[in-house]
C-alpha cells in the first residue's frame, strides 16, 4: 500500500475522520479502517476533545474505487447482483441476476471488466481490476484450454492460421500459455484492444517460409 493511501489526522470523532478519509478518496464511509492512536481529553469540558487516528481504505484502494462504480452502473441495470471483494484486483458478481452479467459466452462481463478499466485509464491507479462470478473465470479457463487444442488440430489438419475470436488480455494468455509447450504449433496475438484476438499457427508454415 503506498503513502498516499494512508493518511493521519486529527480529529474530533472516528465518524468525522471515515467520512473526511471517505470524501478525499471517493469511497463509501464503510470503506475506510480508523485507528485511534492518540486521544487527547477534553480540559474541565471547555474543549471537546481531539483524537489522532491512522486511516487507510479496508482494501487496494483502486478496487474499492471500481467496486463503487460498477455498483453505480449495475444499479442504473437494476439488476440482483451484489459486489464483493474477491482478492486484491478481483470483484465478484454474485447474486440471481448474475447469470445476465455473465452473458453469452461472456460478453457482457468482458465488456464491463473493460469499461471499468478504462474508466480508470490514466488516473494515478495500479491495479487492473477484474470481474469475476461465481467461479465464471475457472469455467472460462477450462473452455479456453479446450478451445486451444482444438484450434491446434484444426490448423494442423488444415495446414493454415486458425484465427480465434476477440479475447481480453487474461482470455489470451490462456490460450498462449495451453500451447507453449507445443513444437507443431505457435501463437501470437494480433490487433487492437478490444478486438484484439489469437492466432494458431502451424509451426511448418514458418519452417516453409525460413527455407
Amino acid at each position: 500500500m503506498s503513502d498516499q493511501e494512508i493518511l493521519v489526522l486529527e480529529v474530533a470523532s472516528v465518524e468525522e475522520a471515515r467520512s473526511l478519509a471517505a470524501a478525499r478518496w471517493s469511497l463509501n464511509p464503510e470503506d475506510v479502517l480508523v485507528k485511534v492512536i492518540e486521544e487527547e481529553k477534553s480540559f474541565f469540558g471547555f474543549l471537546g476533545r481531539k483524537l489522532t487516528v491512522h486511516v487507510k481504505p479496508v482494501a487496494p484502494l483502486g478496487l474499492l474505487k471500481g467496486k463503487k462504480v460498477l455498483n453505480e452502473m449495475l444499479g442504473y441495470m437494476d439488476l440482483d447482483v451484489e459486489t464483493l471483494d474477491q482478492d486484491s484486483n478481483t470483484l465478484n458478481l454474485s447474486g440471481q441476476d448474475a447469470g445476465i452479467i455473465i452473458g453469452k459466452y461472456g460478453e457482457t462481463i468482458k465488456s464491463l471488466e473493460y469499461l471499468l478499466n478504462l474508466i480508470f485509464r490514466g488516473m494515478d491507479i495500479s491495479t487492473k481490476i477484474r470481474l469475476d462470478s461465481d467461479g465464471y473465470r475457472d469455467r472460462r479457463v477450462a473452455s479456453l484450454q479446450r478451445l486451444a487444442l482444438s484450434a491446434a488440430r484444426k490448423a494442423l489438419k488444415r495446414d493454415k492460421p486458425t484465427y480465434l475470436e476477440p479475447m481480453t488480455s487474461w482470455e489470451r494468455r490462456v490460450i498462449h500459455m495451453t500451447l507453449k509447450e507445443r513444437s507443431d504449433v505457435e501463437t501470437r496475438s494480433v490487433g487492437e484492444e478490444p478486438t484484439r484476438k489469437v492466432i494458431v499457427c502451424p509451426s511448418s508454415i514458418r519452417a516453409k517460409r525460413n527455407r
